[in-house]
């Protein structure tokens, strides 16, 4: 039976959900933190010429009602992020009785100055507090600040400037260039002896010179083959060949990962306080003498909110100062009235007002849904602001989109890189939204708190019988806190905290 394989083309009908290109900008505004806002609205004041940035003498207080004349975003609606309200639209051209365009231009100017008022209006009322300029010494530390900042050298630099000083030939220099490409950010090589001498092409006498070197280059302990290697090359910097540390080091490193002492005691022939005195210098050296080098994006972070205590009560306010203030520019009308004549360029024009004014309404929307949400975990969290982190309370993103009126995801977006100023210091807004630890008495506690209180009756235990897990179950139900031992683990690791086993100190 033979088969007929044939295209068609069909139409099928069906609801999907595609989100507008401003409702992906608004929502691209709301997630990115001040300093990426500061980008993306520069990039926007390149690409549409009838927006402006306000300068810092035209920025309005609380006592310049009047503002600056900039045309400002109104409140927006909470419940219209993809659209533009309908009041922010430029008037359409109407038609006459012979069916041509006709544009109104006293109407339409009269419609966009209401709308400066409104907006302007709205911004000097959400002012909690009047904006602080930096003063001149405070422009001059920030400058300073910025210009004393250096990009970092790498390892293989640093390496690479020591071998051109030193006096190795150039065969010898080519040598060096291998292995220091194989030496990794911590300072370890990578590579064998005769993997070295293969990609070098020279035999294992002159690779061995310049590895020798190269380890006795700066920072001590570099090109080692392993910690252990690593370690006996640092005290042999210091002369500590025939110390007891190099002994324990070179034959008992395996014990000496484990805590062993008292193997090591027996094996080298002295008491176990002697021991812990020799592991207590083998850890003042460096394990990972590249680390220094490596390199770190330096990562600056501007507070989104600042919560203070004032006049008996805390007091919520959002960073002005760095919030990019937009304006519609007064240009805008002369280009309209000389372009009566022009429908495309009208058109255009029209075009640049209203994404500008979708612009600056995304912009204030995401200052308004962050100030919403930073009060609210104030209000929640008052506690924790004035007595610490042992107060923390569990708090879930769902709770806060509820008070806020917003989608739970949108409460997601908003705290995502954001900061806030707090008496407990710099704050991640997503630190404060943990889960919830059952109490004895039906309460719930965080579990940051939880943490931290395992992290103090670590910190306190005898350090000759350190607590175990199942000891630290115990303690915490005695704090009417219920929990697992698995989940004290889970906790211990997250912490850094090794097990009761590696911890004990004999």
């Amino acid at each position: 039976m033979a088969f007929e394989h044939r295209m068609q083309l069909r139409q099928n009908l069906a609801q999907v959900q595609v989100m507008s290109p401003q409702m992906q900008q608004s929502l691209a505004f709301l997630q990115a933190p001040m300093l990426d806002l500061q980008a993306m609205v520069n990039k926007e004041l390149q690409e549409n010429p009838v927006l402006e940035e306000l300068s810092p003498d035209e920025r309005p207080s609380t006592d310049d009602d009047n503002g600056s004349g900039a045309e400002l975003i109104g409140k927006p609606d909470e419940n219209e992020a993809a659209e533009p309200p309908a009041d922010t639209k430029v008037m359409e051209p109407t038609e006459e009785a012979n069916g041509e365009p006709h544009d109104d231009f006293q109407v339409e100017m009269e419609r966009l100055a209401e709308l400066s008022e409104e907006w302007r209006e709205h911004f000097n009322a959400s002012q909690v507090a009047p904006v602080s300029r930096p003063s001149e010494d405070d422009e001059e530390r920030r400058q300073f600040m910025f210009e004393s900042l250096t990009s970092g050298i790498s390892l293989q630099e640093h390496l690479l400037e020591q071998a051109h000083l030193s006096d190795l030939d150039e065969e010898e220099m080519d040598v060096a260039e291998v292995i220091i490409g194989n030496i990794d950010e911590n300072g370890f090589l990578q590579s064998t002896s005769d993997e070295l001498i293969e990609a070098s092409g020279k035999d294992a006498d002159v690779v061995d010179e310049v590895l020798s070197v190269i380890r006795s280059f700066d920072p001590v302990g570099v090109g080692a083959a392993d910690l252990r290697e690593c370690l006996l090359l640092q005290l042999e910097r210091i002369g500590k060949i025939e110390s007891l540390e190099y002994q324990v080091i070179d034959q008992h490193m395996d014990a000496l990962g484990r805590r062993r002492f008292p193997e090591i005691a027996r094996a080298i022939g002295v008491g176990i306080d002697e021991v812990q005195d020799i592991a207590e210098n083998i850890s003042h050296l460096d394990p990972r003498p590249g680390s220094a080098y490596q390199e770190t994006a330096e990562v600056y972070v501007v507070p989104e909110v600042f919560v203070d205590w004032k006049d008996g009560q805390w007091e919520v306010t959002s960073n002005r100062e760095e919030m990019p203030q937009l304006r519609i520019s007064n240009s805008y009308k002369d280009l309209l009235v000389e372009a009566k004549d022009s429908k495309d360029v009208r058109e255009y024009i029209r075009g640049k007002i209203r994404d500008g004014n979708f612009l600056i309404k995304s912009i204030h929307q995401r200052h308004d849904t962050i100030l919403k949400i930073g009060k609210e975990i104030v209000a929640r969290q008052a506690e924790f602001l004035e007595k610490g982190i042992s107060h923390l309370k569990p708090m879930t993103m769902s709770e806060i989109s509820g008070k806020v009126g917003v989608h739970e995801t949108t409460v997601s977006r908003a705290v995502s890189g954001k900061y806030m100023q707090t008496p407990q210091g710099l704050l991640e807004m997503r630190y404060f939204f943990t889960g919830a630890i059952q109490t004895d008495d039906g309460k719930g506690v965080s579990n940051t708190s939880v943490k931290q209180m395992i992290a103090v009756l670590v910190e306190n235990e005898e350090k000759s019988k350190p607590l175990s897990d199942e000891s630290i179950v115990k303690l915490l139900g005695k704090e009417k806190v219920k929990i697992a031992r698995r989940t004290v683990a889970k906790y211990r690791g997250e912490l850094g905290i090794l097990s009761s086993s590696m911890r004990r100190v004999y």
